[in-house]
């Protein structure tokens, strides 16, 4: 997906604003973001996901299809906070040969 100038000023708000999120707000609708989240996928975000907003379903599905392309130190911080399982990470690992 690619975002044209006029959205970016929007969406480098939205960034800006991530990193000031208390715990309790919502990473699309599959709950709380954690301090490693907002601290390591940010970035990931940016990349794959911020097209969509950060309270919509659409956001929960964009990460996961984005799952094999996230940083490691994502996918550690996604574990962490209960939103994926190491199982699930390494049986996609497996599935794509890495």
């Amino acid at each position: 997906m690619t975002v044209n100038r006029s959205g970016s000023a929007i969406m480098l708000g939205t960034f800006a604003c991530l990193a000031c999120w208390s715990p309790s707000a919502v990473w699309g609708q599959a709950g709380n973001i954690s301090k490693g989240m907002q601290t390591y996928c940010v970035n990931d975000y940016k990349k794959f996901c911020g097209a969509y907003g950060l309270q919509t379903s659409a956001l929960n599905l964009c990460m996961r299809k984005a799952g094999p392309s996230l940083s490691p130190a994502c996918v550690k911080a996604l574990i962490a906070a209960g939103k994926i399982s190491q199982a699930e990470v390494d049986r996609i690992k497996t599935q794509m040969g890495r």
